[in-house]
């Protein structure tokens, strides 16, 4: 049994999210305590709960101490499978995190994994964008040999979520090593600008133009693809995502997030 302080360095739910991801992918069963303990709401929120008891479906994990504000948690993972499962996060918690704790784990599924998530936030503050995941993260993995897709069902945002998504990975027989040694030189920068039910305000084209504006300025210029988003009424929001590619293989990325009393330009330079 591998014991793990969820206090060290910054005491976040990253070391449950990895914690549980190796656990699942190696056999090893761990004991976390003090899990998020430097956190304002320590232990486990819905979305780590949701995180926890999807990976354990994955492996067919034993599992104690999973529920809301636990700082405990015993994982005993079994073979990881394949086949179609259900995730539902009930808050405006990030489908991200959630996607980034369970792939590596379903890379080493004996079949293909299809996973439905549910009432999340697909673009939440302290999290990467569900545009970001499909855009950058994504690309990168398929570098390393690994065959991903998510595709964006509803976006979902604070404070509501009700954001959905499905998530289908392809089992991996060889992992290829990721060879980053240079940057390389940009040869093109994209990105997506999307808002929900705020079409009238021209938020999207409002965030782009703003980044294009402030990439020109500095010798830049972008090809920014406009979703006017129309799938989840019960939300508003928005959100921009851009990257750059490289010569060498490169994808550098970086996204924000519409708010409350935050212009779209402001978002679109941000």
């Amino acid at each position: 049994m591998i014991e793990i302080d969820g206090s060290q360095k910054s005491g976040s739910g990253t070391i449950l999210r990895l914690s549980i991801a190796f656990s699942s992918i190696t056999g090893k069963p761990i004991r976390i305590y003090n899990i998020r303990q430097n956190r304002p709401q320590p232990g486990l929120r819905p979305q780590h709960l949701e995180a926890v008891l999807t990976a354990a479906k994955l492996c067919n994990a034993y599992v104690e101490g999973a529920r809301i504000s636990s700082r405990e948690l015993l994982y005993e993972p079994k073979d990881i499978k394949g086949g179609k499962f259900e995730a539902e996060i009930g808050t405006a918690g990030s489908i991200s995190m959630l996607i980034m704790t369970v792939l590596p784990i379903c890379i080493f599924a004996k079949s293909t994994v299809h996973l439905h998530i549910s009432k999340g936030g697909t673009d939440v503050q302290h999290a990467p964008t569900i545009n970001y995941m499909q855009s950058v993260f994504m690309p990168v993995l398929k570098q390393m040999g690994i065959t991903a897709s998510i595709t964006v069902l509803k976006y979902g945002y604070y404070p509501k979520g009700m954001g959905e998504v499905t998530l289908t990975v392809e089992p991996c027989r060889e992992l290829n090593p990721l060879v980053l040694e240079e940057p390389g030189k940009i040869k093109a920068i994209k990105g997506i600008s999307v808002c929900t039910f705020l079409a009238e305000k021209r938020v999207a084209e409002r965030q782009a133009a703003a980044a294009k504006e402030y990439l020109k300025e500095r010798g830049c210029s972008a090809d920014i693809r406009i979703v006017n988003d129309r799938s989840n009424p019960l939300q508003k929001g928005s959100s921009i995502v851009l990257w750059a590619e490289t010569d060498k293989g490169a994808l550098l990325g970086a996204d924000a997030i519409g708010e409350l009393q935050k212009t779209s330009e402001a978002v679109g330079r941000e």
